[in-house]
């Protein structure tokens, strides 16, 4: 007791004896702990807030987190989910072993079950004949038989099969000439799979967002027994085909002087121990109204350079947001880079619960500047009547917002960073890719026009989740480019794939940029070419 009370008695006489400009520091150093706290404090509320508002929000681009896969849906039960039957595998005899035998898909059958049933599935009957026979009486041969062909046919919403009866003529004439025509080409060599059934397939997956799991159940509910591998290997082939039309447009759009470019995250190809790779699509949006999606594995700053070539054109302009990549590749190869004000107002936005007042002062300059635009695409202004109407109405609050920006940086001074001050602090550092769109009537004043048309990327992604691998990552870019580019152009896919899926085997070459949808709409859009189901009314 008497040491703890001698302890006890020192304390207080060190507290005593310390000079006052010790206590100062240590208020000081209690004072920056404190504000600091506070600091962490705020960033973190603004967090919850931004999180809360993506998902109770009204927002277009609502924030959910991503399904557990392990998570059972409402009356599944474990162990009851019936499974899929398919049909024992035909086997072949093979010295010391059997091999199941090679599956083919045969157009020509003699089975007397095909692979539908003919009492739900509607089947619409071609009859071939011979030409030799017409005029001919029908004393003057004999139809000894026929061959029959399937292909599977869809129109919009159903499906139906097209049964070719092939006529087996015999001539009278002393010559007893058999005659018979072969079985029409198919877009796909030796495929029961007619071109209506490729491109009605590509457009529910792609454009509706049905994945082919679902095409299938639909098809057994319609009648017809194929296999879920099937659908795969058919969507696979027929991009294929549509590979070259896609580097065209590609090519295309890189001769753009103005081109707008994103990246958007796409899960593809496995890492192992069940884990996915991210990838990237990185869509490109050209001045014909023309969009690509490259894919590639990742997000680093060389993909643009692969994305938009080597050899930019001279005076080319490159809109983004403010990704660094970007601006990097902008320096080294020349060009202009533009810059986005939507993502300048979204930075704003969501630093509005850190200063509502200022933030709400900010975006109401922004809808003015918004308000220009839309004058424009009232007035139908274009060339140098959209750059002057710019100068006249949008620099001036160009202007008064960036003066704005540093007057408020100057007055916070060396204040804690918070959500509105990193805002002023990304559009000051942004302000000469911000103001190109006034010098320059083709630059748009922001990116929405890509953003919009990448939502098939992020659509697809809740309905099909991921790519098994990346080559199946590079095909959904191939046929979204061309899906996308269609409804850009007011072209329906349905009818442009059925068309350009039969041209492109003979189409030229050097010629195939005819076949991408904007040149395309010009050349064929009047004369489409049909498959013969359509000769059948509906």
């Amino acid at each position: 007791m008497v040491i703890a009370a001698a302890k006890d008695s020192s304390t207080h006489a060190n507290t005593a004896t310390m000079s006052a400009a010790e206590l100062l520091g240590v208020v000081r150093s209690q004072a920056q702990m404190i504000s600091t706290q506070a600091e962490q404090i705020a960033a973190l509320k603004h967090q919850v807030d931004w999180f809360k508002r993506q998902i109770f929000g009204a927002k277009s681009e609502r924030f959910a987190p991503a399904p557990d896969q392990m998570q059972l849906y409402l009356g599944e039960i474990v162990g009851t989910t019936p499974q899929p039957t398919s049909p024992p595998e035909k086997l072949k005899s093979v010295a010391g072993h059997t091999r199941r035998a090679p599956l083919k898909d045969a157009a020509d059958t003699g089975e007397e079950v095909p692979f539908f049933d003919e009492s739900i599935t509607p089947v619409q009957t071609i009859l071939l004949a011979p030409a030799e026979i017409e005029g001919l009486s029908s004393e003057d041969y004999e139809i000894i038989g026929e061959k029959v062909t399937y292909r599977m046919a869809q129109r919009p919403g159903t499906y139906q099969v097209i049964r070719y009866r092939r006529l087996i003529v015999k001539l009278k004439d002393g010559s007893q000439k058999i005659l018979c025509l072969p079985a029409p080409q198919g877009v796909l060599e030796g495929s029961r799979a007619d071109v209506t059934l490729l491109a009605g397939m590509l457009v529910d997956k792609f454009a509706w967002h049905i994945p082919l799991y679902r095409q299938h159940q639909r098809m057994e509910a319609g009648g017809i027994t194929v296999s879920r591998p099937w659908l795969t290997q058919l969507s696979q082939q027929a991009i294929g085909l549509l590979t070259p039309i896609h580097e065209a447009q590609l090519a295309s759009i890189r001769q753009s002087r103005v081109i707008a470019m994103d990246e958007t995250p796409i899960k593809a190809g496995r890492s192992g121990h069940g884990k996915m790779n991210t990838g990237y699509f990185w869509p490109v949006y050209g001045e014909g109204d023309e969009v690509c999606f490259p894919f590639h594995t990742s997000r680093a700053g060389v993909h643009v350079r692969a994305t938009l070539g080597l050899t930019p054109k001279a005076g080319s302009v490159l809109l983004t947001d403010g990704y660094a990549a970007y601006a990097r590749y902008a320096k080294k190869s020349g060009v202009t880079h533009a810059l986005c004000w939507a993502h300048a107002r979204r930075a704003f936005f969501d630093a509005q619960g850190s200063d509502p007042e200022a933030v709400a002062d900010v975006l109401a300059v922004l809808q003015g500047l918004y308000a220009v635009e839309e004058q424009i695409r009232e007035l139908k202004l274009a060339g140098e009547a959209k750059q002057l109407h710019r100068l006249t109405h949008s620099k001036p609050i160009v202007e008064r917002f960036f003066d704005y920006v540093e007057r408020q940086l100057e007055r916070h001074g060396l204040a804690p960073a918070n959500p509105f001050i990193k805002a002023l602090h990304y559009v000051r550092e942004r302000k000469d890719g911000l103001e190109v769109f006034l010098s320059d009537p083709d630059v748009a004043i922001d990116t929405n026009h890509l953003e919009r048309a990448l939502r098939p990327i992020p659509m697809g992604r809740k309905n099909w989740l991921f790519c098994w691998t990346e080559l199946g990552a590079k095909h959904v870019g191939i046929i979204q480019s061309l899906i996308v580019t269609c409804r850009l152009h007011k072209i329906d896919p349905y009818t442009y794939l059925v068309d350009v899926l039969q041209r492109v085997g003979e189409h030229p070459a050097s010629r195939v940029a005819e076949l991408t949808p904007r040149r395309w709409k010009a050349l064929f859009a009047d004369r489409p070419l049909r498959s013969d189901i359509h000769e059948f009314p509906n």
